[in-house]
């Protein structure tokens, strides 16, 4: 990967973690360098899922991909506050 892929994958992270968190209903006590990373990895794991199904590379925006991606960010967020709100 390069860096050029690298620094992709953080922004789109990025709008990722912020979809996944407005996905949620209420207000998450999160921080956003949390809620970035959240979204990094769901990103990268739903760029995986979509990739493995075969719904990655279609002619136009990957909606499909996207929806696994915001989907995996709002599970990864709210398991993420349900932890750090046991503390």
């Amino acid at each position: 990967m390069e860096i050029s892929g690298i620094i992709t994958a953080i922004v789109i992270g990025i709008v990722i973690g912020i979809l996944g968190r407005l996905v949620l209903p209420g207000r998450q006590h999160i921080g956003i360098l949390w809620t970035i990373a959240v979204g990094i990895v769901a990103a990268l794991i739903g760029t995986a899922i979509a990739g493995a199904a075969d719904v990655a590379d279609t002619k136009g925006i990957d909606w499909i991909e996207i929806i696994i991606q915001v989907a995996l960010a709002a599970v990864g967020v709210a398991g993420l506050e349900r932890l750090k709100g046991r503390r």
